[in-house]
């Protein structure tokens, strides 16, 4: 991990790949942009692609530090390792930017991220973390990329009326929907994952991502593990990058996983009513979803119901 009260050195730009080839060349040819006025580098960890993902790396971005896990390690995993290889660095680093190889960030997007940590908030927290917003096409509107902590009557809300008309009421929804919420600087329980910056001294707070989470609620865990630390999450809404996507809508494997954890995170922060009571809200939601024809919904609540569901789930 980073030393302690870290303020000088590069930022480490982190991004974690599994078969990647199809979007690491165009990731890494917009990092000039993305990354201008900052000293930076580049650190890989590579979860045992199959493709040509460790060649493109080493022919397109040479003097980027490559990590190979050997083995499907998950999104966490790769995180630390790549937080590992970066706090051998003489000096250290400033920040990390943790990102997907399918962000796109805009001119100066990292600048304006690193820039934002460690602001004094009037409550006396800091800012440790800190995100842009999220676009799925270049001139579309933001994504709704900011979440409220789970709970029992949001996901209840959810499962009733459906997160986007839930989220307009902050006790129905984790999802942030107010428009107003993503037009100034908002601080968030946490946020979507697939671009953030880490102060050094909140990861040095926070300790190393939870390796436990294969993929998906990983970066939830660590906003609110931050949080509970005094380091919060915000918006910089100046700061904006294009997200290319993934499957997890799609896919009812993905999505089972992303359930699951959701359960799993819930119960490590909530004693075990309050835990039913939320796999029943979520349950709730899947199987009305699964009665319209939704196969990832199906798939869903039947791991919901199975009496193994919440041990640690593995990796697809």
């Amino acid at each position: 991990m980073p030393p302690k009260n870290a303020t000088e050195g590069p930022v480490a730009v982190l991004v974690v790949t599994w078969n990647s080839a199809a979007v690491l060349p165009e990731f890494i040819a917009s990092l000039p942009d993305g990354m201008a006025g900052l000293d930076w580098r580049l650190v890989v960890a590579d979860n045992d692609s199959s493709d040509d993902t460790v060649d493109l790396l080493r022919a397109l971005a040479p003097d980027a530090t490559l990590v190979q896990t050997g083995r499907n390690a998950g999104y966490a995993a790769g995180v630390n390792a790549a937080l590992g290889a970066a706090a051998r660095w003489e000096g250290g680093f400033r920040a990390a930017l943790v990102c997907n190889p399918d962000i796109r960030m805009r001119q100066g997007c990292a600048k304006l991220l690193v820039d934002a940590l460690d602001t004094g908030l009037p409550d006396g927290d800091r800012v440790g973390i800190s995100v842009p917003l999220l676009y799925e096409e270049e001139d579309g509107a933001p994504l709704h990329s900011l979440r409220r902590e789970s709970s029992v009557s949001r996901a209840l809300g959810e499962a009733v009326v459906g997160n986007r008309r839930a989220g307009r009421f902050p006790r129905w929804s984790e999802l942030v929907t107010d428009p107003a919420a993503y037009a100034a600087p908002t601080r968030a329980d946490w946020a979507t994952g697939a671009l953030m910056a880490l102060s050094a001294q909140c990861l040095d707070a926070c300790g190393p991502w939870d390796e436990s989470f294969f993929l998906y609620s990983e970066e939830t865990e660590y906003c609110l593990r931050a949080g509970d630390r005094g380091w919060a999450t915000r918006l910089e809404p100046a700061a904006g990058a294009l997200h290319l996507g993934g499957d997890s809508q799609v896919s009812p494997r993905l999505w089972t996983l992303l359930t699951l954890n959701r359960v799993r995170l819930y119960r490590r922060r909530h004693g075990p009513v309050a835990t039913a009571a939320f796999r029943a809200a979520v349950l709730l939601r899947e199987t009305s979803r699964a009665a319209l024809g939704r196969p990832a919904s199906r798939a869903a609540a039947a791991a919901l119901l199975s009496p193994s569901a919440l041990r640690a789930t593995p990796g697809p």
